[in-house]
Formats: structure tokens, sequence, C-alpha cells
């Protein structure tokens, strides 16, 4: 499959509905290669559909953050549901790959479960606690059109805008260059 470039804000496609996959066919499979392929390229701990400009109800986790061994695949969440999260709190910085260099403090549940269909459409769930439900809800956040730039007032928005639009600016002009 291939690796795919990830979707920056305030690209529109990152708030598009995403639809249920109701087909668990070499086309999902696909998908789920080029999320794989996608996130390890970037350094990711997740990553959502929505990031590749897919709106396919989907997204992945590393292994072992998701307490698999370090030598499975990552964890394909399809259509996935959060069915539980604690009223304990944590409030730690974000990242997202489609906010690069952008860290935000976000105030979460300690704990969260989720419940989704395989890559094969069968149904588990998966529970967890401080980095993986921090990363759980916000992968989940994504399949809803809710973004890191949620959860800061206008004004920071506005700056986060700011540079986004400058770094894409700059990119495209790289790759005009050749540089890119």
């Amino acid at each position: 499959m291939a690796v795919r470039p990830v979707v920056v804000w305030p690209d529109d496609r990152l708030r598009q509905p995403s639809v249920a996959i109701e087909r668990f066919d070499a086309d999902v499979r696909a998908l789920y290669q080029d999320l794989v392929d996608s996130m390890y390229a970037e350094n990711g701990l997740g990553i959502a559909a929505l990031q590749l400009g897919d709106n396919r109800r989907m997204f992945i986790v590393e292994p072992e953050l998701a307490g698999r061994a370090k030598t499975d695949p990552p964890v394909a969440f399809c259509n996935p549901e959060v069915v539980e999260t604690s009223e304990e709190q944590q409030d730690s910085e974000e990242g997202c790959l489609s906010f690069p260099d952008i860290y935000i403090k976000v105030k979460r549940p300690m704990r969260a479960k989720v419940r989704a269909q395989d890559l094969a459409g069968n149904w588990f769930e998966l529970e967890g606690s401080a980095l993986l439900a921090r990363c759980l809800l916000h992968e989940y956040d994504h399949l809803t059109g809710k973004l890191l730039v949620d959860f800061v007032g206008p004004l920071k928005r506005t700056m986060i805008k700011k540079k986004l639009t400058k770094l894409k600016g700059a990119e495209a002009s790289a790759s005009e260059l050749g540089d890119g």
C-alpha cells in the first residue's frame, strides 16, 4: 500500500461526516494498510481515516499502546463507539498529525472503553487508561469532526491557523522548487 499525505487543518476534509463501514473487504484492508504506513511514517500513535481524506469510520492505534506486542500490527477500530468514560480526568498536552508541531493542553477522562469492529467485522471492546484513553478519545473525536482547535479559544485558534497556513505555503513553494 502507501504512505499518503496527512490532511492538515484548516482543510475542510477534517470536518466531513464519517460514514459507517458496511463491507469488510479488500478495500477496507487497503485503507488500513495506508493508515499503518502513514502513521509510522509520521511517528504517530494513532491516525483516523479522515486524516488521509477518507471519510470511512475507522482509526488505528499503535499496538504497544493498545496493550499488544510491539511486533503485532496496529489495532483497527472500524465503526467505533465510546461506551464508557471515567469521571476522573487527566489534563495533558496533545499533538496531532493534522496539526504539525502544535501541542494543546486538553482535559480528558482518565479511562475510556471503546467498542468497535475489527477488519473482519467482528465486534470487540478495548478499555484503557491514561495515554491509551487519551489516544482512543482523540482518534474517535476525528470521526465526529472534533479537532484539537476546538479545545482552545478564538485567539489561539487564529494563531494556529496562521502558523499552519504559513507552513502549507512554505511546503508548496519548496515542492515547486523541487525541494519537497
